[in-house]
């Protein structure tokens, strides 16, 4: 038996004003035929799993590319169609393979699709025709489309919010795919559509439960695989919007009943699941209104995971206005601002420029003086599901002020914060501020919660738009709550 394994990912915001080119792709940790054998990180963590079990089960593995870029606008068409060529190119010539997983997002937009995943399994079935086992793992930031479902044998969807289950998921869909390809089941796949646009946190109840209890209705065999596809807001496709996926043996019917089902659980949570966000002022106010501890606030509207350049000022502007000290702020994408931060050197004290570069999602510039406290030529943070994230040059600088000051985290690569390690590991100390800002959505949640007195979620004017009802979609039509109550 064979399998053939790839690699393609990048999450799609249409509003983004950032290009995704060939060399998001090509420079993020790129690898043809050999990205399992790496270190982990978000793009390779399914293809380590899937190696390991085939070398397990006495299956050969041919690899194809691994290819992620972080999040941001459409994708360049060229770059799309070179990365798509090489897959096929590639599965051409493995000759006849029994299983093909392919690890992608689900969002993935460029410039003349509207849904690269769709059309890569499709090109894909094409090629190795209908007995072939095609499994795939998604993001659970995804939008699901027919020609996907019609195309692949099975779809597997990260459960958690923030992503700590890959390697879980993708051991879901390998036992799946061999169990398929040795004819032991037959999947079926249906949706449920929920016209639902909101962002689901997992750890917390009542989301917590509901994930439990998916795991635990494919545990006691009630069905082969249940996914919740949170669906990405800032996607503008047609096929937009929040769906149940679940996967029966031979059943279609069965799979039809338990996706309506799961949805009309999360349809029923709706309210208690609406996202409200702190205004900058509102998160600031309540961190200094704590008696003691750590608040960590997200600053949601200038995440990088979720397209935006992470080089909005809007929060840092208000911090400064209000003269918060024994804080700190991260990550800042600004390359210029770090060259000029590592020529002058750790002790520095020096005028900054800093943020506010890419246009009207970036806020204003904000002119400091800043103190330089660390620079590096190569800053790594731990990652997801145990992977890692590569930062670039960065630096750890200060505003100073009477006692504590305002410490900000500067970094070359446009990168999301994971973990406290995104400033301790330059030598900033989080366990003597009262307040840290993230610039994340959630994927900080699970390594910065142990240490906060407090989590708490805020969104800026400028940045990635919050209000779900108010986005300006002109590709999707379709009603949807929490625009309408009843859609």
């Amino acid at each position: 038996m064979k399998l053939f394994m790839a690699a393609l990912l990048t999450e799609t915001n249409t509003f983004s004003p950032l290009p995704t080119g060939r060399e998001a792709f090509l420079g993020n940790g790129f690898s043809r035929n050999a990205g399992s054998r790496a270190s982990p990180f978000w793009g390779n963590i399914p293809l380590i799993a899937w190696r390991r079990l085939a070398a397990e089960a006495g299956i050969a593995v041919v690899e194809s590319i691994t290819a992620n870029a972080q999040p941001g606008g459409t994708t360049i068409r060229s770059a799309y169609e070179e990365l798509r060529g090489m897959i096929l190119e590639d599965l051409r010539q493995a000759g006849p393979v029994d299983i093909v997983l392919l690890n992608l997002h689900g969002a993935m937009v460029a410039e003349g699709y509207e849904d690269c995943e769709s059309d890569l399994v499709h090109r894909v079935r094409e090629m190795v025709g209908p007995e072939v086992v095609i499994g795939v793992e998604l993001d659970l930031h995804c939008h699901l489309d027919e020609t996907l479902r019609e195309n692949a044998d099975l779809v597997v969807i990260y459960k958690e919010y923030p992503h700590v289950d890959m390697a879980e998921r993708a051991e879901d869909l390998f036992r799946l795919a061999l169990r398929t390809a040795r004819r032991e089941i037959r999947p079926v796949m249906a949706y449920h559509p929920l016209h639902m646009l909101n962002m689901w946190h997992t750890p917390v109840e009542p989301m917590k439960g509901l994930v439990a209890g998916m795991l635990a209705a494919e545990a006691q065999g009630e069905i082969l695989s249940l996914s919740f596809a949170h669906g990405f807001p800032w996607g503008d496709v047609p096929h937009l919007g929040a769906k149940m996926l679940a996967i029966a043996d031979g059943d279609a019917n069965h799979a039809a009943r338990t996706a309506k089902a799961w949805g009309a659980r999360i349809w029923a949570l709706r309210e208690t699941t609406r996202k409200r966000f702190d205004t900058p002022d509102e998160a600031i106010d309540a961190a200094l209104a704590a008696p003691s501890g750590t608040t960590v606030v997200a600053e949601t509207s200038d995440n990088a995971g979720g397209g935006a350049p992470s080089d909005c000022t809007a929060m840092l502007a208000r911090m400064l206005a209000r003269g918060v000290r024994d804080a700190a702020i991260g990550m800042f994408w600004d390359p210029i601002a770090v060259s000029f931060l590592r020529e002058a050197g750790a002790g520095a004290l020096m005028p900054l420029r800093l943020g506010g570069k890419c246009g009207a999602m970036s806020g204003d510039p904000l002119d400091l003086m800043v103190r330089v406290h660390a620079v590096t030529d190569r800053h790594v943070q731990s990652g997801l599901s145990g992977g890692t994230s590569e930062m670039g040059p960065a630096a750890w600088i200060e505003v100073p002020s009477g006692g504590g000051g305002l410490h900000i985290i500067v970094a070359s690569a446009r990168q999301q914060v994971f973990h406290p390690d995104a400033f301790t590991g330059l030598g900033c100390t989080l366990h003597d501020k009262r307040l840290v800002v993230v610039k994340s959505s959630q994927h900080f949640y699970a390594a910065f919660a142990p240490i906060a007195r407090e989590v708490r979620y805020c969104a800026a004017e400028a940045g990635i738009l919050r209000d779900f009802a108010a986005i300006p979609y002109q590709r999707f039509t379709g009603r949807y709550w929490p625009k309408v109550e009843t859609p």
